[in-house]
């Protein structure tokens, strides 16, 4: 009778990343080349629109800067604190949240001259507000260029990094890392055996 046993758990956990990695190869490249408004953003609306409760007693300016700063903050904490543990797989996944949410910022602040997105509660538009403090509303554009280009920069690192520990891209196994050291210290291994046996 044949038994079938079930794969290790470091085996399983192996495979579904490197089965999520897959999937998020469609899903980067569709935020890289053609952002837009999804799911995920609904997430990011709720940091957002806390960031300005926060911060709404320091005033007007940080009020409006609150919401894009806690938005962005979440997903860098959840990368900060994954990375403290040593689950450097899950970090890599929560930076490419990370870009994300950087990409709907820069959305965001490219609408500040058209302001033809829809406001929560139809207030002041935050990127207007402050652009026009500066004098560049009429650069949103070209700014909000630059920012999605460094998220999509930002997100296929993360997705490489990823990528690189779910398929063990330069690295060895623990088994053939085990027999190359025996293979190296054969005298060491003969000795232990002769101890044992005495």
């Amino acid at each position: 009778m044949v038994h079938l046993r079930a794969p290790p758990a470091d085996s399983l956990a192996m495979w579904l990343q490197r089965v999520f990695v897959v999937a998020l190869v469609p899903y980067v490249t569709w935020m890289v080349f053609a952002y837009q408004w999804h799911f995920l953003d609904g997430v990011n609306l709720l940091f957002h629109e806390g960031g300005h409760i926060i911060f709404l007693p320091f005033g007007m300016t940080l009020h409006m800067l609150g919401g894009t700063i806690a938005q962005l903050f979440f997903p860098a904490a959840c990368v900060f604190h994954l990375w403290r543990q040593d689950r450097r797989f899950e970090a890599w996944v929560c930076g490419i949240w990370l870009a994300e949410s950087t990409m709907y910022m820069a959305e965001y602040l490219g609408d500040a001259k058209a302001m033809a997105l829809p406001l929560v509660g139809g207030g002041t538009h935050d990127w207007r507000w402050l652009l026009s403090r500066v004098g560049l509303v009429e650069w949103c554009g070209p700014i909000a260029m630059v920012i999605h280009g460094f998220a999509s920069l930002l997100a296929i690192l993360c997705l490489s990094c990823a990528a690189a520990i779910a398929f063990q891209w330069g690295s060895e196994s623990s088994s053939s890392r085990s027999a190359k050291m025996s293979a190296r210290c054969p005298d060491r291994e003969t000795s232990r055996t002769s101890t044992s046996s005495t």
